[in-house]
């Protein structure tokens, strides 16, 4: 299969990093495609963790090529930190590709970030204030600065203080402080002339890897439910995570893509504000954020989190034509006495079937479960099907009957090689 996307099939944070790894081993080229530094992937290898923003998780492999491709807004800062990191941990970057048609995140995308929040007063977002969003809406008033202006320092400087400047009268019209023009100047164009070996046209570069017959992978930050347009608006992000994103943030057709792989956590989390109908705001709820670590990869912050709802998931696998599931932390249900899965929804009384179109009906409906028994028994150790308990194997078959696509692949702790083929 030529091309493989995976795409987060929840709120996000479901361990996109752990499956992408895996995948890695039978792909050349592993291609981010859209987000930015506001989403952290994270992949532990014989005890170290690697927690990457924006370099793709592939590049742990040496037969990978890591691109960052249009769909991305990129914060250099970040980009350098994170080679930086990598290199002096023995991990090159040098085959790094970063697109010439991304788009670039400055200073002032992150004053207009806080400012936009702090203005929302008590309904914000729950935005990183990365200024992710307000990069992305440059992109779309077509006044954003691309990567490929780097290639000539001078016009770059010139754009980057031009660009400085008129975004200080809003700055300042908002009643903050202005920014330092000369410095963002002085300090991008040295981060621009670093940044210039890794420039290229990654839109030739894959069409051409495809030809020559290597493999693609494609790997989505965030989630489906935080798509733009398909997400729990406005508690969304501001790109396309979905596997029609993919096309567009990577120059590739729809017809060269073969593999969408949904990625699932045995329960669900999301951070931040919006509706969440299986949020557990009990003590189960402790359990599964206190025992599955649920706090952010870039920001720290406590996820909420609920029992599996298998009517987003269904709804995640019309959205992105999922071909398979991988589910990810079925271990950390191992102390349960009981565990749930979320089956259907009631709305005012009314079962109904179908995840609802608008965030303020989502918040109103109510889940129905299916209850099975914990298995209770530590799954860390298992590597094949039949090593998983009754219990553990029917929780499984219940998220395939009710989802509709298989679950290929089951992750059973945080180590690499933590996971067991489910499907035979």
């Amino acid at each position: 299969m030529p091309v493989t996307v995976v795409v987060g099939a929840q709120w996000g944070d479901e361990g996109k990093a752990k499956i992408i790894d895996l995948l890695s081993k039978e792909h050349t080229y592993v291609v981010r495609y859209q987000g930015g530094h506001n989403a952290g992937h994270t992949v532990v290898v014989d005890g170290e963790k690697y927690a990457l923003q924006l370099v793709p998780s592939g590049v742990l492999y040496d037969h990978v090529i890591p691109v960052i491709a249009n769909g991305v807004v990129v914060d250099l800062p970040t980009l350098f930190h994170e080679i930086d990191m990598l290199e002096s941990r023995g991990i090159s970057c040098a085959d790094l590709k970063v697109s010439s048609r991304a788009h670039l995140i400055f200073p002032w995308h992150q004053a207009h970030d806080a400012i936009a929040e702090a203005m929302r007063g008590d309904d914000k977002i729950g935005t990183t204030l990365k200024g992710i969003g307000p990069a992305y809406a440059d992109k779309a008033r077509r006044v954003g600065v691309r990567v490929g202006e780097v290639v000539d320092l001078d016009h770059f400087a010139e754009t980057v203080r031009a660009r400085a400047i008129a975004e200080n009268l809003v700055i300042v019209q908002a009643g903050e402080e202005p920014l330092d023009v000369d410095e963002i100047v002085e300090r991008f164009v040295e981060f621009g002339r670093r940044l210039q070996p890794y420039v290229a046209d990654t839109v030739t570069l894959l069409h051409d890897a495809l030809a020559q017959g290597s493999q693609v992978l494609l790997e989505g930050a965030q989630a489906t439910f935080l798509d733009l347009d398909h997400g729990t608006y406005p508690y969304v992000t501001s790109s396309n995570p979905t596997a029609g994103g993919a096309c567009a943030g990577s120059g590739l057709g729809p017809r060269d893509i073969d593999r969408i792989v949904g990625i699932t956590k045995a329960y669900t989390t999301r951070v931040g504000a919006g509706p969440f109908p299986t949020e557990l705001l009990d003590a189960d709820g402790d359990t599964l954020i206190d025992v599955g670590k649920e706090f952010g990869t870039v920001t720290g912050r406590r996820r909420r989190a609920g029992w599996l709802d298998c009517v987003m998931l269904r709804q995640a696998v019309r959205l992105n034509s999922l071909t398979e599931l991988a589910l990810t932390k079925l271990d950390i249900l191992d102390g349960f006495d009981e565990v749930k899965v979320c089956t259907g929804y009631r709305l005012d009384g009314q079962a109904i079937d179908y995840y609802p179109d608008r965030s303020d009906i989502l918040a109103r409906v109510e889940p129905v479960y299916e209850t099975l028994s914990g298995w209770k028994t530590d799954l860390s150790g298992a590597r094949e099907r039949g090593q998983l308990p009754p219990a553990a194997q029917e929780f499984l078959a219940i998220v395939e009957r009710e989802v509709g696509v298989p679950v290929n692949v089951v992750g059973v702790g945080a180590e690499r090689d933590d996971y067991l083929l489910w499907t035979a």
